[in-house]
C-alpha cells in the first residue's frame, strides 16, 4: 500500500512546522516565511543512522580527561580561535559568504595534518577532479587524504564507521540528503537530519567532523538553527570578496572562547596567517590628512589597532548621505547627534562618510573617541597627530567613559611606535606606570577632546 502524504507549511528560517500557511511565524515571528512541503507517513521509515539498542553509562568522576583530546592543526590563527585545536568528537561549522575562504581553509588544514592523520574529505559541490585542482594549487599531496563525492547520509555514515578516519570534512552540508526524505538537498528537514546523521556517527566513533555551511542572502547560516545548536564550535568567516583581509570569528565554541579571531590573507597561494595584524591595517596610512583616527580594540586577548577614516562634505541631495563601513549605523548617528548638542557642531546638511579601514568590523562602544575625533577633524579639515590614537565610550551626555584593558591598548600602540593617547580621565587614575616613550592626554568630556584637535 501506498504510504500516506500530508501537507505542512515550514518557517524557513526557524523549522517551525504548521499544519497551515500563516503570514508570520509564531515562534520565531518573521513574515513570510512559511514554504510547503509535502511528506509522507514517517511511521516506517527507517532513521537515517543505526544505533546498536545498548546504553551504557559511567559516573562523571570515573571519566579520565587526562589523555590530549585537541589536534593541532599547526595554524595558529585556526588554533586560536578553535581554543586550542580541533576537540576529538567534536563537530565544527565553518561559514561564510560565498568565496570567503571556506574549501581553501579545509585543504589548507588538510596539508597541515596528511603526514600524521588520515582525512576523508566529502565533497558535495565539486568533483575530485576539481578538488583536486585547488589542492595542487595550495601544495597538498593527498597522501593521506581520500576524497568521496557521495551525497547519500546513511552511506556516508557507514563508510566512515568501515574506515574509521582521523578527521572528517564536509564540503557542505547542504548537499548532504536523507534517503528516506522526500525534499530535496538543502531543505530544512533534510539538513537537520543529514547533520544529525554525520554528527552522531563521528561522536560514536570519537572522529571529529567540519561542516561547511553556506549564508542566505541576509548573511546569517543557511538552514534551520538548530543546525547551529547541534554542533560545538561555529565559526565565521568575515570580509569582503574585493579585499585580500580574512576574519575568521568564532560565534560559539564550547570548548574555548569566544571572542578570539583569527586573521588571514587571501592570496594565489591560500590562506596566510597574519601574525601582526594591527601593523598590516596600518599600513600605507598618509600622514597630513584629515578624517583620519587610530584606535585599539581588543579581540579575545588580543589588543588590535585598527585606523578609522571619516569624510564630510556638502550633501548634492536634498537629505543628506550617512554611510558607515565597518561600524554601527546607528551608534553612527547617534554619535553626530552628540557633536551636534552638545558642541554645537552641525552634520545635518553635510554628507558624512566613516570607514574602517582593511574590513574590519568594529562593535566594542571603545572607539567612540576615534569616531567623533575623525569627524570633527574632516569637518574642520585639520589633519590629527599621525603618531596619536585614541579610545574611550561616549555617553549621551558628552561624558568619555571608561573602557576595560585601557593599559593592553596603550602598551600595544606604545610598542607600535604611537607617542600620543587620548584616554578617558578614570582609565588614566588607574594606570600605576607609563610607558617613557608615549605622552597620555585624559580626558573627561568631549569637549576636552576637541580641544586636541587645533
Amino acid at each position: 500500500m501506498a504510504a500516506k502524504t500530508k501537507t505542512v507549511y515550514i518557517c524557513s528560517e526557524c523549522g517551525n512546522s504548521s499544519p497551515k500557511w500563516m503570514g508570520q511565524c509564531s515562534a520565531c515571528g518573521n513574515w513570510n516565511t512559511f514554504e510547503e512541503k509535502i511528506i509522507t507517513d514517517t511511521k516506517k521509515q527507517t532513521p537515517a543512522y543505526k544505533t546498536s539498542g545498548v546504553i551504557s553509562a559511567d559516573s562523571l568522576s570515573n571519566v579520565s580527561s587526562d589523555k590530549e583530546t585537541r589536534i593541532k592543526t599547526d595554524i595558529k590563527e585556526l588554533d586560536r580561535v578553535l581554543g586550542g585545536g580541533i576537540v576529538v568528537g567534536s563537530g565544527v561549522l565553518i561559514s561564510g559568504d560565498p568565496g570567503i575562504g571556506k574549501s581553501t581553509i579545509l585543504l589548507q588544514i588538510a596539508k597541515k595534518l596528511e603526514k600524521n592523520k588520515n582525512i576523508l574529505y566529502i565533497s558535495g559541490e565539486e568533483s575530485s577532479v576539481q578538488v583536486k585542482m585547488r589542492a595542487n594549487r595550495l601544495g597538498v599531496s593527498g597522501e593521506n587524504v581520500t576524497i568521496i563525492t557521495e551525497t547519500e547520509a546513511s552511506s556516508l555514515c557507514e563508510y566512515i564507521l568501515t574506515t574509521k578516519p582521523d578527521l572528517v570534512m564536509v564540503d557542505s552540508i547542504q548537499t548532504i540528503t536523507v534517503a528516506e526524505l522526500p525534499s530535496s538537498a538543502g531543505s530544512i528537514s533534510q539538513v537537520k537530519e543529514s547533520t544529525a546523521a554525520l554528527l552522531n556517527t563521528c561522536k560514536s566513533a570519537e572522529i571529529p567532523v567540519i561542516f561547511v555551511g553556506h549564508v542566505n542572502k541576509g548573511g546569517d547560516i543557511a538552514g534551520p538553527k538548530v543546525l547551529e545548536h547541534v554542533v560545538d564550535t561555529v565559526l565565521y568567516f568575515e570580509g569582503e570578496r574585493n579585499q585580500s583581509y580574512r576574519i575568521l570569528r568564532s560565534i560559539k565554541n564550547r570548548f574555548g572562547s569566544t571572542n578570539e579571531i583569527g586573521v588571514f590573507e587571501m592570496t594565489e597561494k591560500g590562506l596566510i596567517e597574519v601574525e601582526n595584524p594591527s601593523g598590516v591595517l596600518l599600513s600605507g596610512r598618509i600622514s597630513g590628512v584629515s578624517g583620519s583616527c587610530v584606535t585599539c580594540i581588543i579581540e579575545g586577548t588580543r589588543p588590535i589597532l585598527a585606523e578609522i577614516q571619516g569624510l564630510v562634505t556638502t550633501t548634492g541631495f536634498g537629505n543628506p548621505r550617512r554611510m558607515s563601513q565597518g561600524f554601527d549605523y546607528n551608534r553612527l548617528n547617534m554619535l553626530l547627534a552628540i557633536l551636534e548638542k552638545r558642541q554645537g557642531l552641525y552634520f545635518q546638511n553635510l554628507d558624512t562618510y566613516l570607514n574602517v579601514v582593511g574590513g574590519m568590523r568594529i562593535n566594542e562602544p571603545s572607539c567612540d573617541l576615534a569616531v567623533c575625533m575623525a569627524l570633527v577633524s574632516a569637518l574642520k579639515d585639520i589633519p590629527l597627530n599621525e603618531h596619536l590614537f585614541a579610545f574611550g565610550e561616549i555617553g549621551l551626555s558628552g561624558e568619555v567613559r571608561a573602557v576595560p584593558r585601557a593599559k593592553i591598548r596603550v602598551m600595544e600602540a606604545a610598542r607600535l611606535g604611537f607617542s600620543d593617547c587620548v584616554l578617558p580621565y578614570s582609565c588614566y587614575k588607574a594606570f600605576d606606570n607609563v610607558p617613557s616613550n608615549i605622552k597620555l592626554h585624559p580626558v573627561k568630556n568631549i569637549r576636552e577632546t576637541l580641544n586636541i584637535i587645533k
